[in-house]
């Protein structure tokens, strides 16, 4: 028994080596850089220890509008892109003819550029010396003003931003519930068509808890994805971020380090902390919630 103990040990070695070294030792390292005050990255000196980077990171305009910013997308885009992805694949399940076709276009948004996708809701959405755009046209068509998306007032911005990230992440939640729909059982429809239940019931009473794992795995790594968004705002609205008020926390952290604002490592471990444990936190809330509202078969 001691020996399988340590042929375990052993095999699980690499992993954790690899884990240590890349996860473990830069999460302590960032947390001890976020105290050091007025840290130097060309001597690698500092003048103190204390709180100061987390109260002047807290204070920052930029990195509250970040923050707002990426709170507004959580909220928004988590719960709408995981419904919409329910009932695109309840539908899809449904669908016998042409339904591999279906699944393989719905997930063609999933293995595109990040980039490019966002030239493309540019070419949508961006007012131009030639043209409107042709989400604008749409909207001129039905008799409304045009409306800057890209440059033009807040709520506009974050709508586009919005629906980008829906656009870019529901293929992915399509994918993992359409298999989890195909994975439950037939006959417990079966038994409640024979009881006469309506669709709408068996759908609450057998889909939603039989699926309900994978509803909750989609949750939780569309809240982890959401609060690491980056590289979505800079396909939008380029890399001065902070510029356009569109800044996200990433952004803000990736700023403090190498942006115009860049050279200190200190703020953006500080603001890094920050967002590991907002991260954490609606982690262990989701957690709490699951216990009462996910059913493992």
């Amino acid at each position: 028994m001691e020996n399988r103990s340590k042929k375990a040990w052993l095999y699980l070695l690499p992993a954790i080596l690899f884990l240590g070294a890349f996860m473990v030792y830069p999460l302590i390292d960032v947390f001890i850089y976020s105290f050091e005050e007025g840290y130097n990255s060309a001597s690698q000196t500092f003048f103190g220890v204390g709180s100061y980077n987390y109260s002047y990171v807290l204070r920052d305009p930029y990195f509250l509008q970040a923050v707002k910013n990426t709170f507004i997308l959580v909220m928004i885009t988590v719960p709408l892109s995981t419904g919409i992805a329910l009932l695109i694949s309840v539908g899809l399940s449904s669908i016998k003819p042409l339904r591999n076709l279906f699944q393989t276009v719905y997930f063609l948004p999933y293995v595109t550029n990040t980039l490019a996708v966002g030239l493309v809701f540019m070419i949508l959405f961006k007012k131009t010396a030639y043209s409107d755009g042709l989400i604008n046209l749409l909207i001129n068509m039905f008799g409304g003003q045009s409306v800057d998306f890209i440059d033009g007032p807040y709520w506009a911005k974050m709508l586009v931003l919005c629906i980008y990230t829906i656009w870019i992440v529901m293929p992915f939640k399509i994918l993992i519930l359409t298999s989890s729909l195909a994975s439950v059982k037939q006959d417990y429809y079966n038994a409640a068509m024979i009881d006469g239940t309506p669709k709408w019931r068996m759908f609450t009473r057998i889909t939603l808890p039989m699926i309900s794992p994978m509803i909750f795995y989609l949750v939780i790594t569309g809240f982890i994805g959401a609060f690491k968004a980056y590289s979505d705002a800079v396909a939008l609205f380029g890399t001065d971020l902070n510029a356009a008020e569109m800044n996200t926390i990433v952004g803000y952290i990736y700023d403090m380090l190498y942006g115009d604002s860049g050279g200190y490592p200190s703020y953006a471990s500080a603001a890094a902390i920050i967002l590991f444990v907002i991260v954490l936190t609606i982690t262990c809330i989701n957690l709490l919630v699951s216990k009462k509202h996910v059913h493992y078969s």
